[in-house]
């Protein structure tokens, strides 16, 4: 099973569809906000300016789209 972490933010309704889809589909995931100064420093070190951003194992998904993330995922 790939570790899956989720960059995000509050009020971001991007963010919000990705929490859903994971929580809909009994996902696991570590939520990072990127707000917080141990989620800024995290969030840097993958080098991305926007959220939503998932990390899925070794691999990054900037934005969220489920067939995107599906192959990512099932991969």
């Amino acid at each position: 099973m790939k570790k899956i972490v989720l960059y995000s933010m509050s009020n971001c309704p991007h963010c919000d569809t990705a929490k859903a889809y994971l929580d809909k589909n009994n996902i696991a995931y570590r939520l990072c906000n990127v707000k917080t100064a141990a989620g800024q420093k995290e969030f840097r070190r993958a080098n991305f300016r926007s959220v939503p951003v998932i990390k899925i194992g070794e691999q990054y998904l900037q934005g969220f789209k489920v067939n995107t993330f599906k192959a990512l995922y099932e991969d």
